[in-house]
């Protein structure tokens, strides 16, 4: 509000923790989300069962940032707002580039490099693909790397993907690597 960061590139080379999902909103202001998945948990009490909605929500941008987030309520309208604000919290930059050997372009329309991620069971890695190839996984790797700008590249993966938070988590590990130290 004071003008000291004007851009959300400010607040990643300062390594500034984001602690409002409303700093996100005042930066990036065309940011999109989509619900990745709904499941229903309950909670067994001393009176009964509670049963709550709980809800994995992907935001990006499709220019480079992406977050994901996971949110519960009693109300599916609240568990979603929950999880919206929770994945922008959890925004991070993905670095893009033309990372196969086969594409000449230079352009950033695929990964610099192969990254892999991990999330309870499910290992992910990306390969870069050659322009026109498109993106080649499941379908909730799909939405993930459309929303982080990324237009071609392969996905392997393996595990129990069909718990769709674990893969959208693994995927988010793996865009979130290609900012990472070598060790």
């Amino acid at each position: 509000m004071e003008g000291k960061i004007t851009s959300i590139k400010d607040v990643f080379e300062q390594n500034i923790p984001i602690k409002e999902p409303e700093i996100v909103d005042a930066l990036i202001p065309d940011m999109k989300h989509e619900v990745l998945d709904v499941s229903i948990v309950q909670k067994q009490t001393d009176a009964g069962e509670i049963t709550k909605f709980k809800i994995g929500v992907v935001v990006g941008n499709g220019d480079g940032y992406i977050g994901v987030g996971i949110g519960k309520s009693k109300q599916m309208r609240f568990a979603i707002d929950k999880a919206v604000a929770d994945a922008k919290l959890n925004l991070t930059p993905v670095r893009r580039g033309c990372g196969n050997w086969e594409c000449p372009c230079g352009q950033p329309h695929s990964l610099p490099f192969t990254v892999t991620g991990k999330s309870g069971s499910v290992r992910v890695t990306l390969v870069p693909a050659p322009k026109g190839i498109g993106l080649v996984g499941g379908a909730v790797a799909k939405t993930l790397l459309t929303f982080a700008g990324i237009k071609d590249a392969w996905v392997v993966s393996r595990g129990e993907t069909r718990t769709t938070i674990n893969f959208a988590g693994a995927v988010y590990e793996a865009l979130k690597n290609t900012y990472r130290f070598k060790k």
